[in-house]
């Protein structure tokens, strides 16, 4: 045993090897030598244990060199979204338009006036940057911008409603990803819940019951996630408003998403815009910058001036406010809206946009490239707690494997990895989620996996 022990290199003699320079090299002297000693100990601990030979010092330093790319690999990494999931709440959401990426690097390699007013040469507001297109793309009087929609409701109640009443339908309770329980937050929040209605219906003679007491806010909060069909009802938003506004109360609306165009001109139902709720008279409006918009993580609150002014000087506001290069990529974001031109530049919507021929043509390319694979007609949905549901018509190229499970995972080993999914033990590859410019990445896991002889078709 003490001549296995021996036939292990020393630390200085396998740091004196033109491999173990390499190593310095490429990840520092101090991650190497932690690495080496590592696998040393780990080398003892199995010569002890298993009775095996130690290795020579070329098969240590591939041992080595294997656990720095392993620390060095990043666990949150690019892939390829062949699922057909458009907002893949797993997968990061909304892609980010190319302007959007542009004013992320400009900002981000540099100096900028995030708080500073270049005409007065002083200290200046991060939270005007992004209102103004946002007034101009809602017609609200102003704007705020938080780091998600989940902060955004909790602020906005905060702010305007601790230790008040805030009533809700309880048909609009929600839970999204995560946990995020629309109750949950109002109680965080110091608001006192009141809950009206049932679970599948809520009357305008609801409100109006419980307004008789005092209240701070009528929260609205649209399902986003899920539908309640059948026997069911809720009143308008404009119904809401009108009593809850005869009685000096505000009208607080939570869309979730919220979307800026009519989803119903690309062949879905339609989803509440936040213009809509704007003209309705909420007073405040939330929504989700990275999902239907198309932009950056962004929790967004458009209203009434006056409340804004509270909300912007809450404590909490701080603690959730966004950073440069969010406000940066949701401004870039926002300028697709305002030049009419969102569903050819903002990736979701040209998803969305995609016609089902525009769509086959692409996979019958991959189709011709891989030789093999059939074209069947299959549905995209548009997911991240949006329009449930609804499915666009789409066209996938589907690929029969012997081991479909196993081509999966060897598919999300490659780099960068594909996500793809199984349809009828078919693994299927929807091009309407997968950008352009990854077709060739795409392609090349394809083929390097269907000529491995393991993976016979």
């Amino acid at each position: 045993m003490m001549s296995d022990y021996r036939a292990i290199p020393a630390v200085d003699l396998i740091l004196k090897t033109q491999k173990a320079a390499e190593l310095v090299a490429r990840y520092g002297r101090t991650m190497t030598l932690e690495a080496i000693r590592m696998v040393l100990g780990e080398l003892r601990k199995h010569i002890r244990e298993d009775k095996v030979a130690a290795p020579d010092t070329g098969a240590i330093l591939n041992y080595v060199e294997s656990r720095l790319e392993q620390w060095f690999q990043p666990s949150l990494t690019p892939v390829i979204n062949a699922t057909g999931v458009i907002l893949h709440t797993n997968l990061g959401r909304a892609p980010i338009s190319r302007a959007a990426l542009q004013a992320t690097t400009a900002l981000a390699e540099g100096y900028t006036t995030l708080e500073y007013d270049l005409e007065h040469g002083s200290r200046g507001s991060r939270s005007v940057h992004a209102e103004n297109l946002l007034k101009h793309l809602t017609g609200a009087e102003a704007a705020l911008v938080v780091n998600n929609n989940a902060a955004a409701v909790l602020l906005v109640l905060s702010a305007l409603a601790k230790r008040k009443r805030v009533i809700i339908s309880r048909t609009q309770l929600v839970e999204i990803g995560g946990g995020f329980r629309v109750p949950e937050v109002m109680i965080q929040s110091g608001a006192k819940l009141v809950e009206i209605g049932t679970t599948n219906r809520v009357h305008i003679t609801d409100y109006q019951a419980a307004l008789e007491e005092p209240a701070a806010v009528v929260l609205r909060a649209h399902h986003s996630n899920f539908k309640i069909i059948g026997f069911s009802v809720e009143p308008a938003l404009s119904e809401i408003v009108k009593i809850a506004h005869a009685q000096g109360v505000l009208v607080v609306d939570d869309l979730g998403s919220g979307t800026l165009l009519d989803t119903s001109n690309y062949g879905l139902a339609h989803e509440p815009m936040v213009q809509e709720s704007i003209e309705a008279g909420a007073d405040l409006v939330c929504f989700s910058g990275d999902k239907l918009l198309g932009g950056p993580q962004a929790g967004i609150i458009v209203g009434k001036a006056s409340l804004l002014a509270k909300v912007k000087k809450h404590p909490l506001a701080r603690a959730v406010r966004a950073d440069k290069l969010c406000l940066g990529a949701l401004s870039a974001t926002l300028l697709h809206y305002m030049r009419d031109e969102a569903d050819r530049e903002i990736p979701v919507w040209k998803m969305i946009a995609a016609t089902p021929e525009l769509v086959r043509s692409r996979a019958v390319y991959w189709q011709s490239i891989l030789g093999t694979g059939e074209i069947i007609r299959g549905q995209s949905t548009i997911g991240g707690g949006s329009l449930p549901e609804e499915t666009l018509p789409t066209f996938l190229l589907a690929l029969q494997v012997k081991h479909p499970n196993r081509f999966l995972a060897k598919l999300r080993q490659a780099r960068p990895p594909v996500i793809a999914r199984l349809d009828e033990d078919r693994v299927v590859i929807d091009p309407r989620t997968v950008l352009p410019e990854q077709d060739g990445a795409l392609l090349v896991a394809l083929q390097n996996l269907l000529v491995e002889r393991h993976m016979e078709l």
